[in-house]
């Protein structure tokens, strides 16, 4: 299977507040926290400003150099709540997580465990990083969701997200994917094995961001894909696991 990097989304899209929202709705108290929050693959930090902002110290780290400038860049220009904080952006290898043993209070790992090399040794990573009685949010892509949404390197295909692709068997979809998907149980059995306890596993609802038109998008959220979770897995772009550590 060949794997890329990811792209994370982008400010203002609005996956990022459907996963911010849950994560407060679940893991609410574990937010309120004086402690210290690390993003695992932060990206360009879209995500990770909203999580920051509550606490006093906290670190967001990346394979990729240019990701992590864009973040920088965003952090001061908007001046997030994030940036009064004790903080760091850190490039790391991908393997290794630069942080203590039994360091961390919260940490979330958002779209990145299906790019690494090794999946189960970058859940370990989580492990053991995060203290115990530490909450750890972790999302991943949906199996069942009707498009692949990392895309696929397809034979005589240019257009990469050819419907239903992820619901073929494993071994097709590893030979051609870009990055691994997951199935609910999958993912929670994973984590389960690596000595997680699990508090919420869900399905995150579509965020219909990829529909340009202003007037369809508003349809969309408001009816089909209008509650942060869904019951539907064919509904989910994918996984979310709050877990914590015994």
């Amino acid at each position: 299977m060949s794997i890329e990097l990811g792209k994370p989304a982008d400010y203002g899209q609005y996956i990022i507040e459907r996963r911010y929202r849950l994560a407060l709705l679940l893991a609410g108290d574990a937010l309120k926290s004086d402690g210290f929050y690390l993003d695992v693959g932060c990206g360009n930090g879209a995500q990770t400003v909203l999580f920051a902002a509550h606490f006093k110290k906290w670190v967001g780290v990346d394979v990729e150099v240019e990701r992590l400038e864009e973040f920088r860049h965003e952090l001061m220009r908007q001046h997030y709540p994030a940036a009064d904080a004790d903080f760091d952006i850190v490039l790391y290898d991908g393997d290794n997580i630069p942080a203590g043993n039994d360091e961390v209070d919260v940490l979330t790992c958002i779209e990145v465990i299906e790019h690494t090399k090794d999946d189960r040794a970058t859940i370990k990573e989580l492990y053991r990083v995060l203290r115990k009685g530490g909450t750890a949010i972790i999302t991943v892509p949906n199996k069942w969701w009707i498009f692949e949404t990392h895309g696929a390197h397809l034979p005589l295909l240019p257009w990469n997200r050819v419907p239903f692709f992820s619901w073929l068997p494993r071994f097709i979809h590893e030979r051609y994917a870009k990055a691994r998907i997951y199935r609910k149980h999958q993912i929670v059995r994973m984590l389960k094995e690596t000595g997680f306890t699990i508090r919420h596993a869900l399905y995150v609802t579509a965020p219909m961001d990829m529909i340009k038109q202003p007037f369809l998008q508003r349809i969309a959220r408001g009816w089909i894909f209008k509650k942060h979770s869904t019951n539907i897995p064919m509904l989910s772009t994918s996984v979310m696991v709050i877990a914590t550590k015994a």
